[in-house]
């Protein structure tokens, strides 16, 4: 790609930026939030077409007017928020567009079956192809996308922030596949934050900073520390976190109960408590019963037992508004699904959840005037770059909307917070302010439960950790006690003097 270009108005997302790939090479581009890397994969799967540049393929000048080109030429693209029909089955969506026919005209189901089971075979990414994906967990979804590009027979692979939506477990296997894929002679390249991943799998790094591009290296001349100073322009301080005095419990759930449809327990008697100024971490692999907690204390779900208690006060089954106002601010785990519109203003979504505080409403109206000057204290004070006020959610990157929900969130100045995976799919400055901004919380007295599927954001955070497993809280402890041997075991169901 040459003297790429792309400007939306005056914002220019891509200023005149370059990359090479080769053959059978793990490429890594890196970058803050906005720095244009998604961009300019889009660019190249044909999502976007440049404002000016070129981009040659094996030497000859291409022109892709849409993904369909794209895929022509064998560039494939695993997105960031998968594109996969739930209620169809794995076979199904694999050869979605493609499907193979029964005598030219019919959708011959067993033959995608056969097709399925061949590919992964030949990539050794096994599945099982009768399976409906919305029964699926998360990392066998993005193991469906995978073979969805393989199917298309691409040679150059885009991974889209990969690992943004995966467990420990599930980013190590990921990062096997993508060192597999390329011994196979596949190029891939991946858009990652996590800079770890980078040392784990890259060949070669690109470093893109506000649209540009700042500098390749091969990952053997590189470190986590030069990257993160090359990404964000100033040095990364590791964070000592001081111990504090707690005041009360704030937050006290007692033998929760919730049954699934099937009556067995997804939360099994489940008992935690979260005082004031303490941060309290919830450890545990994705599935085990973290986001039907999370529905149950924002009152999403209606538990079938046990008491949640408030500030002193049970808010078990009462609704969503109805504990916001107890006292409780949520940064939901799925900040598309749970945490904005996309097609909502930026001042629509900074005030949700504050429409009804005195200054920004009186009398069931809006106070523009008002509303728009808090929407830009938040945008200001947490970096979330935009284009105005006026722009839709879904048109920010990952990392801005996450970083507008979660200033809305803490902005609430409640009693306490739920951070559900807070710093999901955000670069490493921007998860230093969000750390910074959740201690400054602790500091003044609030209470905050954090559940996160990265274990170093949890050990790093919490004063206490709690393990959760199938349900149930499966371990406790305290900072200085918890060790990522201690944690992984209780995590997989194991116990603690079985590593003896």
């Amino acid at each position: 790609m040459k003297h790429i270009t792309k400007v939306y108005g005056s914002l220019y997302a891509n200023d005149d930026v370059h990359l090479t790939l080769e053959k059978g090479e793990i490429l890594a581009v890196v970058g803050e939030n906005g720095a244009g890397k998604s961009t300019l994969m889009k660019i190249l799967y044909g999502l976007e077409q440049p404002t000016s540049g070129e981009i040659y393929l094996n030497g000859e000048l291409q022109h892709f007017r849409s993904p369909h080109d794209a895929i022509a030429k064998k560039i494939g693209m695993v997105q960031q928020h998968f594109m996969l029909l739930a209620p169809c089955t794995v076979a199904e969506n694999i050869v979605y567009g493609r499907e193979p026919r029964k005598h030219g005209l019919f959708f011959d189901r067993e033959a995608a079956v056969r097709v399925t089971e061949e590919l992964c075979g030949r990539y050794g990414l096994h599945i099982d192809p009768r399976r409906k994906v919305g029964d699926c967990p998360v990392g066998l979804q993005q193991r469906v996308e995978i073979l969805k590009v393989l199917y298309q027979d691409a040679d150059i692979i885009i991974f889209d922030e990969p690992s943004a939506v995966l467990t420990p477990q599930e980013v190590n296997e990921l990062l096997r596949t993508m060192r597999k894929l390329a011994q196979m002679g596949k190029s891939i390249i991946i858009i990652t934050h996590k800079l770890h991943e980078v040392m784990a799998v890259a060949d070669r790094v690109m470093v893109m900073r506000l649209g540009r591009y700042i500098k390749e290296m091969p990952k053997a001349e590189t470190s986590v520390e030069e990257m993160s100073f090359l990404m964000v322009g100033r040095r990364i301080v590791e964070r000592q976190v001081p111990p504090r005095e707690t005041t009360g419990t704030v937050l006290d759930v007692r033998d929760l109960v919730l049954s699934g449809p099937d009556g067995k327990e997804i939360l099994d008697h489940f008992s935690i408590h979260v005082d004031g100024g303490e941060i309290v971490g919830i450890a545990g692999v994705s599935g085990n019963g973290q986001s039907e907690l999370i529905q149950c204390l924002t009152g999403l779900l209606s538990p079938t037992s046990g008491e949640i208690w408030l500030n002193g006060e049970d808010v078990s089954g009462r609704t969503v508004g109805q504990i916001r106002e107890a006292g409780c601010a949520c940064i939901p785990e799925d900040r598309y699904l749970w945490g904005c519109a996309a097609q909502a203003t930026l001042t629509e979504t900074a005030i949700m959840a504050h429409q009804y505080e005195p200054g920004i409403s009186r009398g069931g109206l809006l106070n523009g005037k008002n509303a728009r000057a808090f929407t830009a204290s938040l945008l200001e004070g947490y970096d979330v770059r935009n284009s105005g006020q006026g722009q839709r959610a879904g048109e920010l990157s990952g990392g801005n909307i996450q970083k507008l929900i979660v200033a809305r969130e803490i902005e609430q100045r409640s009693p306490l917070l739920i951070a559900a995976e807070p710093t999901r799919g955000v670069d490493i400055g921007a998860m230093e302010a969000i750390h910074n901004k959740l201690l400054e919380k602790r500091e003044r007295g609030d209470a905050v439960l954090l559940i996160s599927s990265e274990l170093t954001e949890i050990m790093s955070l919490s004063d206490r950790i709690y393990v959760i497993y199938e349900g149930r809280a499966a371990g406790e402890f305290r900072k200085a006690d918890a060790t990522e041997e201690d944690l992984g075991i209780l995590m997989m169901g194991g116990a603690l003097h079985e590593a003896g």
